[in-house]
């Protein structure tokens, strides 16, 4: 309908076709779909999100990253589970500082030699170890466990402590090659640190690797800690602790 409007400049009046403006009015910009497209591309980007973060998050744990139970490639593949587990041969005869020092040390050639001029002594697989006696050059074996040069670890007042080498470094009187048996994320060591009554044994069991936590080990874990003057959590979870 025609609906008379006043013209304030001339003061007579005209007619405004209001019908005829809808007509003729300016088309849509996005079309009807626009806001399914809208929500659609938020979905899109929250779930992108969510598993770019997953993928964060899972990375540095997988195996990609840490190699656990990934065997490392040795220049001989020395076997664990033949000289521990076969043989009884003690850790300490191998890595004779584990007790003194920071780092439990790796045997020299005549430590091998001890045993392998006798025994197997033409075996072709023993060849390298014959040629480092001989040269005197040693080894060069492949590290299983390197923690970041950021991150100080003691030996010695873990084992003065009460913490088993299979607490770390697992069952390796069953391994016939050497593979990493955790993580070393720090996630991993704050769990000792946290609360190391659930995991201290008697020193004379620490290099036992068939120890079996007993059915009270909090009560004989929270015993040991008193008796062998571990640290208070507050200091075992300090920064200072691990990162000087």
């Amino acid at each position: 309908m025609d609906a008379p409007l006043e013209d304030e400049a001339s003061g007579g009046a005209f007619f405004f076709d209001v019908e005829r403006e809808r007509d003729t009015g300016m088309a849509q910009v996005f079309p009807p779909a626009a806001n399914s497209i809208a929500r659609m591309s938020l979905l899109g980007a929250v779930a992108g999100a969510a598993v770019l973060a997953g993928l964060l998050w899972a990375y540095p744990r997988s195996s990609f990253n840490t190699e656990v139970n990934v065997p490392r490639v040795q220049p001989v593949p020395f076997s664990h589970k033949h000289h521990v587990g076969d043989d009884g041969i003690d850790c300490r005869y191998c890595h004779t500082s584990v007790e003194v020092s920071p780092f439990a040390g790796l045997p020299p050639t005549q430590t091998c030699m001890n045993c392998h001029s006798v025994l197997f002594a033409d075996s072709p697989t023993l060849e390298p170890v014959r040629e480092s006696f001989r040269s005197g050059k040693s080894l060069e074996w492949t590290r299983v466990y390197n923690l970041p040069g950021f991150v100080y670890f003691d030996h010695s007042i873990h084992v003065d402590k009460g913490v088993g080498c299979s607490t770390c470094h697992g069952r390796v009187d069953e391994m016939p090659l050497t593979w990493r048996a955790n993580t070393l994320l720090m996630s991993w060591c704050l769990e000792c640190h946290r609360a190391p009554e659930r995991y201290v044994r008697p020193r004379q069991d620490v290099f036992r690797m068939d120890y079996s936590p007993p059915a009270d080990q909090e009560a004989l874990g929270r015993k040991l800690v008193k008796e062998y003057r571990i640290q208070s959590t507050r200091v075992l979870t300090s920064c200072s602790t691990c990162h000087r």
